[in-house]
C-alpha cells in the first residue's frame, strides 16, 4: 500500500515539512515518486522512518543518520560498523536516561515540599 506524505506525517505525528527536511538531507533516499513527483511511501519505508524518528528522538544527530542509513545502503560490508554505531547510540541513551531519573528525583523532591507545604527559599541550598 502506498502512503502519502500527509498520510505519514499524520502516522509519526510529524510535519510534511519535517519529512521533506530529512528528505532533502538524504534520510529517506529510498522513497518512490509518483509520476506527478509526489512522494509515495510503502510499509518498508515506513519502517526506515520510524527507525529515523526512533533515533532522532534519541538524540542522534541527523549527520549520523545520514551515516547509517549509507552504510545500510552499501550492504554487509558494513554490518559490524553499524552493530559500533548502535553500540555507541546505546550507551548514550541509557546515560541519559540516568540523567533523567537523577533530575526526575529532584522534581520528585520539590513535590514533597510543596505536598507537605514547606518551600526553601531560592536562596537555600537546595533551591
Amino acid at each position: 500500500m502506498g502512503y502519502s506524505i500527509s498520510q505519514v506525517a499524520e502516522k509519526f505525528d510529524l510535519t510534511a515539512h519535517t519529512i521533506r527536511y530529512y528528505d532533502k538531507e538524504g534520510l529517506l533516499p529510498f522513497i518512490d515518486r509518483s509520476k506527478a513527483g509526489n512522494r509515495e511511501f510503502s510499509d518498508s519505508d515506513l519502517e526506515w522512518l520510524k527507525l529515523i524518528c526512533c533515533l532522532k528522538n534519541t538524540g542522534m544527530p541527523i549527520k549520523q543518520i545520514k551515516q547509517y542509513i549509507e552504510w545500510c545502503l552499501q550492504g554487509d560490508d558494513t554490518l559490524e560498523v553499524r552493530r559500533q554505531m548502535f553500540i555507541d547510540h546505546r550507551k548514550e541513551v541509557l546515560k541519559q536516561m540516568d540523567d533523567l531519573k537523577e533530575n526526575l528525583k529532584t522534581i520528585d523532591y520539590k513535590l514533597e515540599l510543596y505536598d507537605s507545604g514547606c518551600s526553601i527559599p531560592l536562596n537555600g541550598n537546595k533551591s
